[in-house]
């Protein structure tokens, strides 16, 4: 009998050697041949008469173990197939192989048309149907043997536990006709592994003799419920105690802070093992007293790589690098966590040099490794250098995990890097991680801030369980972005959902309606955070309020509320109230409130400009003199602005008045064509911003150049047509620049998206999406 899943070709070379070229339903990887010599002991030569003899039965059995030991299922099924009479044996043999090589469709395809099936063969296929997790097949097998031993009915007891399925587990239990260890151990172990500690405990004292296995079975669940004093009530009741015993208890009081009771069991402990003295190092540095989990490790008769790799953790975890450098570099046997713990804790200290040392001397890498170096480089202020790592991984085809992917995607986010985080996402689509939490909010995040609030609605959608972060991403998103009604919409789907909003999701309801002027739904949901959803208004939520109330001009109430806060307002507070007394003009009101901010935040230039911003307005050029001034002999300077914009892959930053750009020649011809077709449309510069008292041909000058509008301008010269021109502004855009861009839209027909640190603006046909309520 042959099967017929593959046609085999064999080529004898010159060297005697044999090699199989297969073509089956799993192929083999590209290009991959199979070579093996056919020693006597391992394949059985011809025999030089007809006769097929039991012994050489035995021997191809022998040779087809070794094949599929060693994963060479295809050689195995070509000398399976070469026999002239095959024993119950061979067709086990073939069957056990095939299952622990994960090949259950052949496995199963050799059991269909093997021509007799026994008790063995039987098992090993209820065996393999469990172990593909295909509990319905395995338990039709098991109705339609024909005779079932104990091992028949083990194998499904096991089958039904493994899966959750205690009441059939139990069923099964209670039908066996006969039990050994195993069955009772199975189905303890079962309970216990599901938390089940009552049921467990109920079964156990149902029987008089239990091996010690089932003893530390139970006193495990025990401890991993927290339940002390029932897991000690089972130690001291065990007849007899093995190193398990010991270790179990040790460990577990270690790991729950109680020292004093794990040093006691420590020191009475018959037999201390490797795993007893890391246990109880290991519980002194969770505990924080590391000089005695020193003083431990330097007692210990013997060390594995565990000890000393939690000895070093230690040393990390405290910020020791000099000692945690020490040890390892002593010790005698490292693996892979070793070299990844002392890279993860010289990223974390600043120390990115030794990092990167220890990576490049690392002699394998795992993705935990790639990860560590990747976020080392980003959390240390170094961007590029971790996102060319990460881009050096995948194009050496290197296993990234969430980790490092949440990490790239957010700082794509924090640069705005749109384009590369679109390939980052292939990628993470390519890894599988799309669909989970952990990697679908950082995507969700990184398209919102990107300003991409559409594909960051299509994330949202295909993450499976969505999480209060999920939910707080795209309501804080449709809030940044000025979609106002959308952000309350998913607030109440929210709710639907039965997931509780906590503190952040107020924050982006509120700020949802901040940015729309929503005033009368804010205080609604301001007032009612604390009955409806058990929240108490922070500071973030009273600051969001009071720049509601001033952005609409209510401002005396926006003072009554600062009035009636539990706490004093902070820096963000007061500058929620200045920014809305320069949006309407009282400069009584901004006097005060900058002053607040000055005492509580001295090195806040953005206050000082504020201020400035409200005097040159009111033409107070003598009190702008005096803001200078202030903020020289303070030591402010002020943060420069800058704006950039992602071309093919690259960003382009343009300061104002920015001539370093290889392009600014076409660049400021096009401003120039822009401004003329503007003044067309009606444009008449807003000078009262500018915070010079200089002529007004010099302040329309100084206007026209600001870094936004350089950026828009290239953006709009380099993007295609049919896409929109998305441009990121350090400091929050000016007036003037806002009213222009709405103007540029309007000529060129373009999407212009404008992120700076308060919101996003959507600027389309001559209008913005903020409805200039901002």
């Amino acid at each position: 009998m042959r099967f017929r899943h593959f046609h085999t070709t064999i080529i004898r070379s010159s060297q005697k050697r044999t090699r199989i070229i297969s073509r089956s339903a799993t192929p083999p990887r590209r290009g991959a041949t199979y070579f093996f010599d056919p020693p006597a002991s391992r394949e059985p030569p011809r025999p030089k008469s007809n006769k097929f003899t039991d012994s050489d039965i035995v021997k191809c059995n022998i040779a087809i173990t070794s094949h599929l030991r060693n994963g060479q299922c295809d050689a195995a099924l070509h000398l399976f197939n070469s026999m002239p009479s095959k024993s119950t044996i061979s067709y086990n043999t073939m069957i056990s192989g095939y299952l622990s090589n994960g090949q259950f469709k052949l496995a199963q395809q050799v059991f269909d048309e093997m021509p007799v099936k026994g008790l063995v063969t039987r098992n090993i296929m209820i065996s393999g149907n469990i172990k593909n997790k295909n509990l319905g097949a395995a338990r039709r097998l098991f109705d339609e043997m024909p005779e079932k031993d104990v091992v028949s009915w083990n194998a499904m007891l096991s089958g039904y536990a493994q899966n959750g399925f205690l009441d059939e587990a139990r069923r099964v239990f209670d039908a066996m006709p006969e039990k050994n260890e195993i069955s009772w151990n199975g189905i303890l172990a079962a309970y216990v592994q599901n938390g089940k500690m009552e049921e467990a405990r109920r079964l156990f004292e149902s029987k008089e003799h239990w091996a010690l296995v089932s003893w530390n079975c139970l006193m495990g669940g025990y401890l991993k419920k927290k339940r002390f004093i029932e897991a000690r009530q089972i130690f001291e009741h065990m007849h007899v105690r093995d190193e398990v015993s010991w270790n179990t208890m040790v460990t577990c009081y270690a790991q729950n802070g109680n020292m004093k009771e794990a040093r006691k069991l420590f020191e009475e402990c018959p037999s201390r093992d490797v795993v007893t003295w890391t246990a109880m190092v290991s519980g002194y540095i969770q505990n924080g007293q590391l000089h005695e989990a020193r003083r431990i490790f330097d007692e210990m008769p013997e060390k594995n790589v565990i000890s000393w790799n939690a000895m070093i953790a230690g040393y990390v975890q405290s910020q020791n690098m000099d000692l945690a450098g020490e040890l390892f570099e002593a010790m005698p046997s490292k693996n892979i966590s070793s070299w990844n713990t002392m890279i993860t804790g010289y990223a974390q200290n600043n120390d990115i040099a030794k990092a990167r040392n220890l990576f490049d001397r690392m002699p394998h890498r795992d993705c935990i490794s790639w990860a560590a170096i990747i976020t080392g480089y980003i959390q240390n202020g170094d961007s590029e250098g971790g996102l060319r790592i990460f881009i050096e991984a995948v194009r050496d085809g290197e296993r990234l995990n969430r980790s490092a992917f949440v990490c790239v995607l957010s700082t794509s986010a924090d640069i705005a890097a749109f384009e590369l985080g679109k390939q980052i996402h292939g990628r993470v689509v390519k890894a599988g991680f799309e669909s989970g939490c952990y990697v679908g909010n950082a995507l969700l995040s990184m398209y919102c801030r990107c300003g991409r609030i559409k594909e960051a609605y299509e994330v949202f959608e295909i993450i499976g369980d969505k999480d209060v972060i999920s939910w707080n991403t795209i309501i804080t998103g449709y809030a940044r972005h000025g979609f106002g009604k959308e952000a309350l919409q998913h607030f109440d789907l929210m709710k639907q959902a039965s997931i509780q909003p906590d503190e952040v999701t107020m924050v982006g309801v509120l700020s949802a309606c901040s940015h729309t002027g929503l005033v009368d739904k804010g205080k609604h949901y301001f007032y009612s955070m604390s009955k409806d959803h058990g929240i108490v208004p922070n500071s973030k939520h009273y600051t969001c309020l009071v720049d509601l109330l001033g952005r609409a001009g209510r401002l005396d109430e926006a003072q009554n509320l600062m009035k009636s806060m539990p706490f004093e307002p902070d820096g963000a507070t007061w500058g929620a109230l200045l920014g809305a007394s320069r949006i309407h003009g009282n400069t009584e009101l901004g006097e005060k409130a900058a002053e607040m901010i000055f005492a509580l935040e001295p090195w806040n230039s953005g206050m000082y400009v504020l201020l400035s911003n409200l005097y040159a307005a009111s033409g107070r050029w003598q009190d702008v003199k005096k803001m200078r001034l202030r903020m020289r002999d303070t030591g402010v300077h002020k943060t420069p602005g800058y704006s950039w914009v992602e071309v093919l892959n690259q960003i382009h930053t343009f300061s104002v008045g920015d001539s370093t750009h290889p392009d600014s020649g076409s660049i400021y011809a096009f401003l120039e064509e822009l401004d003329l077709r503007m003044k067309e449309e009606g444009y008449v510069s807003a000078t009262k911003l500018v915070l010079h008292d200089v002529e007004e041909e010099e302040k329309q000058h100084m206007l026209k150049y600001h870094s936004e509008r350089l950026a828009v301008a290239y953006g709009i010269m380099k993007i295609p047509s049919g896409r929109p021109v998305c441009i990121y502004k350090n400091l929050r855009v000016c007036e003037d620049c806002h009213t222009v861009i709405k103007l540029i839209a309007k000529i060129t027909g373009r999407l212009i998206i404008l992120r700076d640190p308060n919101r996003f603006h959507h600027f389309e046909e001559g209008s913005c999406n903020c409805g200039d309520y901002w």
